[in-house]
């Protein structure tokens, strides 16, 4: 149905969490906190991969690569959020609402064959350790990293593209804090079967089909692992994958729940509770879990703490 006898909208308002100001208030100290973390967090596993002589391996050029996503991504929605909180004008012109659920797709599914580019190179490490160095040469690293940062376009244009050509004739409130496909489908008017059948697909091409990498690579880790002798050979293989292996649960774990069941039946509040928690949270998460449960990445921050600590001392 065209928008004959009615108004097509040109701006969207985002409902956020709530209209309750002294919540808003707390919410944006607890968000900017968060945010403020990420980046810090982010830019140090960037710095200190790209720095230090020890962590110039395929593992950790992947690393920086997850980092230099996260930060994209949370880009994308989180200042917006914070400017929203405090802001009494809520708005998103239509072409904003767009551009920000085109990038919010594209730098989703990236992350995506990223995550699938990792369990590869822990495969090759572990089932393959021999050959390596010669199989996840320099070529081959910049090629899948390349790979996966493209892989998002095809989707994100398709997923946007469509969804922003569908009839917008009636109500302008999308229930969310961001621009995210199902809430605003909610806002179509004519049937959106065909979309959502699309949308699915999609889910399943470009959301599954890494993760079925993911499982293969990790179900070859794991009766490779199995097959080592000694208990210490055993944990060593199995430390160098369970911070991919906890980033990959979140991230995947909270974003199924969401597009796999576009008009799903869940509440508006648990949805938005869901899509903080791996646009948000998750992004915080990661690079805690690498600089925790990595003795390498510590021993790095370490060692560029006392190169800092050393050179103020030599200034002074």
């Amino acid at each position: 149905m065209a928008c004959e006898n009615h108004t097509r909208v040109t701006e969207f308002i985002l409902l956020g969490f709530t209209s309750n100001p002294k919540i808003q208030v707390s919410l944006f100290i607890l968000f900017l906190g968060i945010y403020t973390v990420t980046l810090l967090g982010n830019f140090l596993i960037v710095t200190v991969t790209s720095m230090d002589p020890a962590l110039q391996t395929p593992m950790y050029f992947f690393l920086r690569n997850l980092s230099l996503l996260e930060v994209c991504f949370t880009l994308v929605m989180v200042p917006k959020m914070l400017v929203d909180l405090v802001s009494p004008r809520k708005g998103i012109s239509f072409v904003g609402c767009g551009t920000q659920m085109y990038f919010f797709f594209f730098f989703g599914s990236s992350e995506c064959f990223l995550l699938s580019m990792m369990a590869y190179d822990r495969f090759v490490a572990i089932c393959n350790p021999l050959r390596y160095s010669v199989i996840m040469n320099r070529s081959l690293c910049l090629w899948m990293a390349i790979g996966s940062w493209v892989s998002g376009v095809p989707v994100s244009m398709l997923q946007t593209a469509w969804m922003m050509a569908l009839p917008f004739c009636g109500p302008n409130a999308v229930d969310h804090f961001f621009c995210d496909g199902p809430p605003v489908l909610k806002l179509v008017t004519e049937d959106t079967t065909m979309y959502e059948m699309q949308a699915l697909a999609s889910t399943l091409l470009f959301i599954m089909f890494p993760f079925s990498l993911i499982l293969v690579s990790y179900t070859r880790i794991i009766m490779t692992i199995l097959r080592i002798p000694s208990a210490t050979g055993r944990q060593k293989a199995f430390s160098t994958c369970s911070s991919h292996l906890i980033v990959v649960s979140l991230f995947y774990g909270t974003a199924s729940l969401t597009y796999l069941r576009p008009k799903s039946s869940q509440s508006p509040e648990s949805k938005k509770l869901v899509s903080l928690s791996y646009t948000v949270i998750t992004p915080m998460l990661n690079p805690i879990i690498y600089s925790l449960r990595n003795n390498e990445v510590k021993g790095a921050v370490k060692r560029a703490v006392t190169w800092k600590v050393f050179q103020k001392i030599d200034v002074f």
